[in-house]
């Protein structure tokens, strides 16, 4: 049985061609079912009907970023055809799509689906969204009864190599993006920021990825002021704020404990008099004021105000550059990490190999020990000495134990026999007589 992993991502293939590719949600089982199905002759298909391919088992994973299907095949031409499947499924020429796709059998497989759980394969290094979605992916597999042995095996290693490196390296704890250093920062001002108010001023795309951050901690309050009335109030929506007038800005600033700005702006919208003012309402509780803004919506003079907490863009870039170069330092412990976890689960996939080798040789041993109890029992109901038949029983089972070893010794020659001479010792040190 092999493992396989055939899929795009943001490396490979453009956002367009990602969007392609992608599986909705509801699309998943349906296609996961074709991929269990025995793969049909092309004789008793149609030509633009997608192939079907000989999986035992199968798992889709389907994001944004990739489109990635795993597979535990024994079928040799599995990577050629399920590329094939891939773009009939979704009605793309397979020159389209072959030049962006990647195929990693075996040890590849492994190592990919490790990387890609523990955020080493994402846009922002070291997030930890894609591991809910690949777990996703992996429930929805064993609903539709596609998962067996060797997935499940590797999904669920690939979830402790993650926790594995989550907590062993640094590699998700320092700011790779202005919004999530703006978070970290807010955070060091106030200890909770689910008791603190927010206004976003402007409603562009910076803003939008800050208001996502900002959310997730839920503030006591997520206001948007923009001056389109209609797009700052479509942006609150989503994240169940408000929206107000931009030019009530000044008057209502002292209510909010966090303001983050971005809008384009030629002259500063929050001057320096506004914000004492709203110092002096807040009676010196503390404003953590993010400026995104080139040129600034901030008066640079309110930076110097006692109770304010100012950063600009170039301040947050700052923070990011130096977490991105913080988390490239927790990658080589990372890697060195999964490298060891590929090579366990190597180890256990040889092992899963002889298993059928295993299962012959006790079937034959069994056989031929039935076969000598019945004759030695026939020996004792005829009224045979017991002694003599146990004698003769321990002597044609060790006659026939070597027969094997014996034979191939015997007519071995060369390196063969040399390899033989050095083996057969070892198979058999564990087979005499045990300390009583």
């Amino acid at each position: 049985m092999q493992l396989l992993a055939i899929g795009i991502n943001h490396h490979t293939a453009p956002v367009a061609l990602r969007e392609r590719v992608a599986f909705p949600l509801e699309q998943i089982k349906p296609a996961l079912l074709t991929l269990k199905q025995a793969w049909l002759g092309r004789e008793t298909r149609r030509a633009d009907a997608p192939p079907k391919l000989n999986v035992a088992e199968a798992a889709i994973l389907s994001t944004c970023n990739r489109t990635e299907l795993y597979c535990a095949t024994d079928d040799r031409a599995a990577r050629e055809q399920a590329v094939l499947w891939l773009s009939r499924y979704h009605n793309l020429p397979p020159e389209e799509l072959a030049p962006h796709v990647y195929a990693l059998p075996q040890s590849e497989a492994i190592r990919h689906a490790f990387r890609v759980a523990s955020g080493l394969d994402s846009m922002v290094l070291g997030e930890t969204q894609i591991l809910g979605q690949l777990k996703d992916a992996v429930r929805t597999a064993s609903e539709a009864g596609a998962l067996g042995t060797y997935l499940n095996q590797l999904f669920q290693r690939t979830f402790a190599v993650a926790k594995e490196v989550r907590g062993q390296t640094e590699i998700g704890a320092h700011s790779v993006s202005m919004a999530a250093a703006a978070v970290r920062l807010a955070q060091r001002i106030f200890e909770n920021i689910s008791t603190q108010r927010v206004l976003f001023i402007g409603a562009g795309e910076m803003i939008d990825l800050c208001a996502t951050h900002f959310a997730a901690q839920n503030p006591r309050e997520l206001v948007v002021a923009n001056r389109t009335a209609e797009r700052g109030a479509k942006l609150a929506d989503r994240f169940n704020g408000h929206a107000m007038p931009l030019s009530d800005v000044p008057a209502r600033l002292h209510e909010f404990d966090i303001v983050v700005s971005c809008t384009a702006s030629t002259l500063p919208i929050i001057g320096l008099g506004a914000v004492e003012s709203a110092l002096r309402a807040r009676r010196r509780r503390p404003i953590f004021m993010v400026d995104l803004a080139v040129p600034r919506d901030i008066e640079p003079e309110v930076g110097k105000l006692e109770d304010v907490f100012l950063y600009t863009v170039d301040d947050l870039g700052t923070i990011v550059s130096q977490g991105n170069a913080l988390r490239q330092a927790a990658v080589a412990q990372a890697e060195a990490i999964i490298e060891t976890r590929v090579q366990h689960f190597m180890q256990w996939i040889d092992a899963r190999s002889v298993v059928p080798v295993i299962r012959g040789l006790h079937a034959q041993a069994d056989q031929v020990r039935r076969f000598e109890l019945e004759r030695a029992q026939k020996m004792l109901a005829r009224g045979d000495d017991p002694a003599s038949v146990l004698e003769a029983l321990s002597q044609s089972l060790t006659n026939k134990f070597l027969h094997g070893p014996t034979h191939a010794l015997n007519h071995a020659s060369g390196h063969q026999r040399e390899s033989l001479v050095t083996l057969l010792p070892e198979l058999f040190k564990s087979s005499g007589s045990s300390d009583r």
